[in-house]
């Protein structure tokens, strides 16, 4: 098993939990963060001992709050190959995001990559992106009209408010909603519902819902559309921005 330093991962019951492990920034992102998720969900999908994979935070505040903004500051989106959506969409075994507090940015795209998104009632949800200047694009942003439609996939993305829970249950983004004691409750049981059917079927339906992502047409926006946007300064003064508190000026760019 790999060794993780911003991860915790443990096997129970036929069940692989992956818990990002930096509860100091809200379980935010680094590009170690990132590389570790990838060995994790590679290592939990070719284990003949896992039949279902949870994604979690550690801690109650935050499942993942996106990006650290430092990093981000300090050059760390340039050339990112943020593959873990597409991981878990790939992924032979289902897929749970278990959700307590902030599931921002990163955070809230991976609960809906995830086969099923199970919540906290003190959950919120959102995207971060327009506000600090991180350009999300391609598969990542157009699944989400798949999950919860097109007009609200706009709203989420385009205007970067915060959700609730239960907004995100009535959108069809998360498929539960139960008091934060409940949680791992919940949890477990719709793992061991998962549990007792046939792994091969659970995996056939999962390819046939990836049939939808066409990664090819998707994954090249930035470039296409932006192609020298990190070196406009645009970017950066969204995450100075959000480090020194004050709203970003991006009145230059438009």
């Amino acid at each position: 098993m790999p060794e993780f330093k911003d991860l915790l991962f443990s096997v129970n019951d036929q069940v692989a939990t992956i818990a990002i492990n930096r509860p100091h920034v809200l379980n935010a992102l680094t590009g170690d963060t990132i590389k570790e998720l990838e060995q994790a969900i590679v290592e939990a999908g070719r284990r003949r001992d896992v039949g279902v994979v949870v994604l979690t935070g550690v801690g109650d505040r935050a499942f993942c709050a996106g990006g650290d903004v430092n990093w981000e500051a300090a050059g760390g989106l340039k050339d990112l190959d943020f593959r873990i959506n597409r991981m878990l969409a790939e992924c032979p075994k289902p897929t749970i995001a278990r959700v307590n507090g902030y599931a921002i940015a990163a955070g809230n795209h991976m609960a809906y990559f995830c086969d099923f998104t199970i919540a906290s009632e003190n959950a919120i949800f959102g995207q971060n992106g327009p506000r600090v200047g991180s350009p999300a694009a391609g598969h990542i942003v157009a699944h989400l009209a798949h999950i919860i439609g097109h007009k609200r996939a706009r709203e989420m993305w385009m205007l970067a408010r915060k959700h609730s829970a239960q907004q995100m249950l009535d959108w069809g983004l998360v498929n539960a909603v139960v008091p934060a004691d409940r949680l791992d409750e919940e949890v477990r049981r719709w793992c061991d519902d998962l549990l007792a059917l046939s792994p091969t079927c659970l995996k056939i339906l999962k390819a046939s819902f990836r049939r939808i992502m066409d990664w090819t047409e998707l994954d090249d926006v930035v470039n296409e559309v932006a192609p020298d946007y990190f070196e406009t300064g645009e970017q950066l003064e969204g995450a100075k921005a959000f480090l020194e508190k004050r709203r970003p000026d991006f009145s230059r760019w438009r």
